[in-house]
């Protein structure tokens, strides 16, 4: 007896005509798509093992994410990225060996061996924006950039300065920004684009790069094998002293498709988180006023675990998440056993994709969700399947409260010094950069000295 299954309604759109609006406005398509369909709804394929279909209410993902991970594989739904990441990176892996990778990576990002790299984060935003000409426009995100790339290299890598930070530095960058242009951005999902035509061709540049920055590693990794230092904390040197169960540390090829996970995870995506941060604060000029009055509050020379415990301020990294998610969606599960998800029978092979963006814009969750409203995560507390911009389930991301904390810091830092203005006041609308989204790459601020409270004159920086 064959097996039924149903699947919600979809778009009948020509698949061309689908991706191009995929790639070129992928809020407007999902909105669009929700709008005429609702919660639930299939892109559906000509093979009937290929079907995409979306979700987004809490029901759904708490299924989703609590459903037993042997019914799903999340790492081939995330394949196209091992170009860039290795086939050992812990977003290609499945079943025991995702379990086993993920408890060893998760304890350097958590307690207080993440609090104590405050310190270098703050240190780094100042070297940063000190740079800064008062009054000359900048480009932010190129800032924030600079900022989190650095943050990765000292805090991950263990590296601050020398030739290989700054290969490093400039050859991750270089490929980092190349492949998130908005051309290259459809190679990720065009695969006739992903053809090495030599060092001249767009493909071929980006896997010679690649190759560039493997190199790179690698010598790290000889560098800090030889090393007889056993008390350094940077999250490289606490991997390479991991063990797993049996005993065994990770290989060099495992080290490096780590650390290429976490470099291209945590860094352009906090850089985005930032640049959205900059753009709200000085876009509304009552909640810019609201975090300095709180920012003032917390005295001279507070530390910072009491920067990363401010409400309002947790609370504009919230909604800053919240309204234009970084990753539009959490991590596709493929189908591997048929499973029912809200009464809908999905069968074997079916692309199970939760929405994160349209979880965010639920109105009866948050009313008014296109406003950029603080109060709301003061005003309640959300459940992870209505608040969701790390994912979820076994497959939430494992530098979460790294990336939350890394934001606080580098904002407080920030304002405390300076008043950061838009050029241009027109609103800003977010475009697709690489397999997530961001402000227009143009976006340019001005800094000015923030004007400080007599209370607060003699403070020359947060410590």
């Amino acid at each position: 007896m064959t097996a039924t299954y149903n699947l919600p309604d979809g778009p009948q759109m020509p698949r061309w005509l689908r991706m191009i609006k995929f790639i070129g406005q992928p809020l407007k398509y999902m909105d669009d798509f929700a709008k005429i369909y609702g919660d639930t709804f299939t892109i559906r394929s000509t093979r009937s093992d290929k079907h995409v279909v979306y979700f987004s209410q809490p029901q759904a993902l708490e299924q989703i994410f609590t459903s037993d991970s042997s019914h799903f594989e999340a790492g081939r739904g995330n394949a196209g990225l091992g170009f860039l990441l290795g086939d050992r990176s812990l977003m290609l892996a499945d079943g025991d060996r995702h379990q086993r990778q993920r408890q060893l990576l998760t304890p350097p990002f958590h307690g207080q061996r993440m609090l104590a790299y405050g310190q270098d984060i703050q240190e780094i935003t100042r070297q940063v924006s000190n740079e800064w000409q008062i009054g000359k426009p900048f480009k932010i995100r190129e800032s924030m950039q600079e900022i989190t790339l650095r943050v990765i290299l000292r805090v991950v890598f263990g590296l601050n300065e020398g030739q290989l930070f700054e290969e490093l530095r400039r050859s991750l960058s270089d490929l980092l920004d190349f492949i998130s242009s908005p051309v290259m951005s459809s190679a990720f999902f065009l695969r006739f684009m992903q053809k090495d035509f030599g060092a001249w061709s767009p493909w071929g540049w980006i896997l010679q790069q690649r190759q560039k920055i493997d190199q790179l590693i690698y010598a790290l990794l000889r560098e800090r094998r030889a090393q007889s230092d056993q008390n350094r904390q940077d999250i490289l040197s606490l991997m390479m002293a991991a063990r797993y169960d049996d005993g065994q540390g990770m290989s060099d090829e495992e080290l490096h498709d780590e650390l290429m996970t976490l470099l291209v995870a945590g860094h352009e995506t906090t850089a985005s988180a930032l640049t959205w941060a900059f753009y709200w604060i000085d876009h509304l000029p009552e909640v810019r006023e609201k975090l300095l009055q709180e920012l003032n509050t917390i005295g001279v020379n507070p530390n910072l675990s009491s920067v990363a415990k401010l409400p309002y301020l947790t609370a504009v990294c919230q909604e800053t998440l919240r309204i234009y998610p970084i990753a539009m969606t959490a991590f596709v599960r493929i189908v591997k056993t048929p499973i029912e998800i809200m009464g809908y029978e999905l069968p074997e092979g079916t692309a199970i994709v939760p929405s994160i963006y349209l979880a965010h814009h639920r109105q009866e969750v948050y009313p008014q969700s296109k406003q950029f409203k603080p109060e709301r995560f003061l005003e309640r507390q959300y459940s992870p399947y209505e608040y969701l911009p790390f994912g979820g389930g076994n497959r939430r991301c494992i530098g979460m409260a790294f990336a939350q904390y890394e934001m606080k810091i580098v904002l407080a830092t920030v304002l405390f010094d300076f008043q950061v203005s838009l050029v241009n006041k027109r609103p800003v609308h977010p475009v697709r950069r690489g397999l997530t989204i961001a402000t227009p790459t143009g976006m340019r601020m001005v800094a000015t000295p923030q004007v400080k409270p007599a209370n607060t004159i003699a403070a020359s920086s947060l410590s």
